[in-house]
């Protein structure tokens, strides 16, 4: 979470519950709309898009047109802070969380795992919303076993957390996929594992291991 400053003269920034389109208490997080003289008209021939995304309005006041940003966030003494964004909320069961605190979670977890190379999402299993976590071990270090990596992340997560883990999977270095600033692609990371196509070095699924390459272990 980061602080971005005021709003800028002419600009107005109000934060909005995404469900129900009305205005968000002080302090309360929600999606952040933005109006103003810089804000470009839409999307070019793309009327429907157009409309949805830079035509918003407030169910409550009927105040509008918006951009809706897709970002997260709250404002507190005038200040705006960014939280994460709407796309990439887990929710399970009933509650929301946000991805990078759980990334942020897992990297810390054990010494063979490399720092902001990891994502996590959920995944549907028989009706309800699982937790899957992928994360990119360290090029030359020596894992004890595979068991020993799930155990510390589960541990970690659950405690941090009070989530369980679906699926967890070891990937190779360097392979996790990024926008060329560094930011993690979630939805193509998904689609990847649900395709089978992640560089796997180790998978583990509903507490079973699928896939093992053996020379990254003792």
């Amino acid at each position: 979470m980061w602080g971005c400053g005021d709003r800028v003269p002419d600009q107005q920034i109000i934060i909005v519950n995404p469900e129900s389109l009305s205005t968000c208490a002080w302090n309360e997080v929600g999606e952040i709309w933005v109006s103003g003289p810089s804000i470009t008209q839409g999307y070019w021939e793309r009327p429907e898009e157009t409309k949805e995304v830079f035509e918003a309005t407030l169910a409550d006041t009927g105040e509008g047109p918006f951009l809706r940003t897709g970002d997260l966030g709250f404002i507190q003494d005038n200040e705006l802070y960014i939280t994460g964004r709407l796309k990439d909320i887990l929710i399970i069961r009933g509650q929301n969380y946000y991805p990078h605190d759980i990334e942020k979670t897992v990297e810390q977890s054990h010494a063979g795992l490399r720092l902001d190379a990891g994502a996590t999402f959920s995944v549907e299993v028989t009706g309800e919303e699982q937790l899957v976590v992928i994360h990119e071990v360290k090029r030359h270090h020596k894992f004890d076993s595979h068991e020993e990596v799930v155990t510390s992340v589960r541990e970690a997560i659950a405690e941090e957390h009070g989530l369980g883990v679906y699926a967890f999977v070891l990937i190779r270095t360097h392979s996790l996929l990024k926008t060329s600033s560094g930011k993690v692609k979630r939805f193509d990371c998904k689609k990847r594992y649900m395709e089978d196509q992640l560089n796997v070095i180790a998978q583990c699924k509903n507490n079973k291991f699928l896939i093992c390459d053996d020379s990254y272990f003792k």
